[in-house]
Formats: structure tokens, C-alpha cells, sequence
């Protein structure tokens, strides 16, 4: 079976030298490339099974190098995790509204940034319909499309029509981080009327009917939202 494939778009050589040398010995296939311009092209030659992409690149910058491949239909499905420093908190907003799946803030640990990798590429897999109608069953959760109903401790609980799409929004994915921008046409249905501010109000409503389990739901400050992976925990 061959190793996935990461594509590492760094121009600080010692960042770049910590990521492969990390990624490689956790068995990863590794490609690099130092600025925007080869990272693109590096996307398109290598169709690799995920991207880590900084921001602050020279040149063409890590937003637009985001843009080429997600308009690109032979790069948009590579999953993008974007490498970023604090205070570009803005970018990061911008990034994930372009289809870029989660964000790691520097310095971060080579064990953090394995954790994410493995939890893009875990749900990286296109979902076909029947999985899309999948129950989902969380630790005291279970969210039913079929039923429409969602149970919490074995115990139904109703939701609205839109928090319901809303929470299943997020429990598809785990640990991916959705804009709000990115909620509003997943949640809106016949007669809501949803911005995307109101994707706020919705939540605390959903997390006052969640109650002990309120916390699947997390809050990424200035970005979104996104529903607890159980499984990055044992990635710690």
C-alpha cells in the first residue's frame, strides 16, 4: 500500500526541514516546494492526498495559491491544511471560504500538525449518498438523517428543521472547521431565512438542547465552528 502523499509549500527552510523530516518519519511520501509558484505546479505534477500551505509566501501568497487550486478541477479535491502565524486571523476566514479544510497556527507541534493531517485525510474520503445517510453515533449522540431525529442518551430531543441540518452540517466532519459563510447554504431549507451571523444564534440554541454534550460543538474564535473528533484525542 503506498504512504499518502503530502505536499509541503514552506519558504522558511528550517520550518520546511521540520515538516519533512516529520512527515517522513510517520510515513509519509513527501514533496516540497518554497514558494507559490512551484507549489502549484508541484500540486498539479504530483496530485498529492493532502497540501500544507503557507500563507506568507513570496510571490504568489498563500491565498491565491489556495485560489489556483481550487479552481483547478485536477487540484480542488486535495484537501488543504494552511499553515499560518497569529494575527492572520482575517486570512485564515478568507482561506477557509475558499475550500481550505483546517488551519495550524505557528509554532506548532510536529505532534499537533500529525494529529490534523490524519484527521483531514480520515474524512477526505468523497461521500456517496448512502454515507451521507449514514447514522452518526458520537459518545451519548447519535444523529439520524433518515429518521430526522437526533437522541442524546438514548433519549430524542427535538431540534428544529435548520439546527438540525446545521448539526449534521458539523457531525459529518469532525474536526473540520466551517466559516459561517460556509453554513449558510448548507443550513438554509424552505422558509429559513439564515445570514451569517444567525449561524451563532442557532448554535446556542442547539448547545442549550445539547446540554452535557454541548461541548461536541466547538467555537474556533474569529473563524467558525467546527464538531469535536473523538478520534484526534487519541492522536494526543
Amino acid at each position: 500500500m503506498s504512504h499518502p502523499r503530502v505536499l509541503a509549500i514552506e519558504d522558511e527552510p528550517d520550518i520546511l526541514t521540520v515538516l519533512e523530516y516529520n512527515l517522513s518519519r510517520e510515513g509519509f511520501a513527501v514533496v516540497t516546494a518554497s514558494n507559490g509558484e512551484d507549489g502549484v505546479r508541484a500540486a498539479s505534477r504530483e496530485k498529492p492526498d493532502i497540501v500544507l500551505l503557507d500563507l506568507l509566501l513570496p510571490g504568489l501568497d498563500g491565498i491565491e495559491v489556495c485560489r489556483k487550486l481550487k479552481q483547478d478541477a485536477a487540484t480542488r479535491n486535495i484537501p488543504i491544511i494552511m499553515l499560518t502565524a497569529k494575527g492572520e486571523e482575517s486570512d485564515v476566514v478568507l482561506g477557509l471560504g475558499m475550500g481550505a479544510d483546517d488551519y495550524v497556527t505557528k509554532p506548532f507541534s510536529p505532534k499537533e500538525l500529525m494529529a490534523r493531517i490524519r484527521a483531514v485525510l480520515r474524512r477526505g474520503t468523497p461521500r456517496t449518498e448512502s454515507d451521507q445517510n449514514e447514522r452518526l453515533d458520537f459518545e451519548g449522540v447519535s444523529i439520524d438523517p433518515v429518521r430526522h431525529e437526533i437522541r442524546l442518551d438514548g433519549k430524542p430531543v427535538a431540534f428544529t428543521a435548520t439546527e438540525f441540518r446545521l448539526i449534521h452540517t458539523l457531525a459529518s466532519a469532525p474536526g473540520r472547521v466551517f466559516t459561517r459563510d460556509h453554513l449558510v447554504p448548507r443550513v438554509i431549507g424552505h422558509g429559513a431565512v439564515v445570514i451569517d451571523r444567525n449561524i451563532d444564534v442557532h448554535v446556542r440554541a442547539i448547545r442549550k438542547k445539547l446540554g452535557a454534550h454541548r461541548e461536541v460543538i466547538e467555537t474556533v474564535r474569529g473563524v467558525g465552528y467546527r464538531f469535536h473528533d473523538p478520534t484526534h484525542d487519541l492522536d494526543k
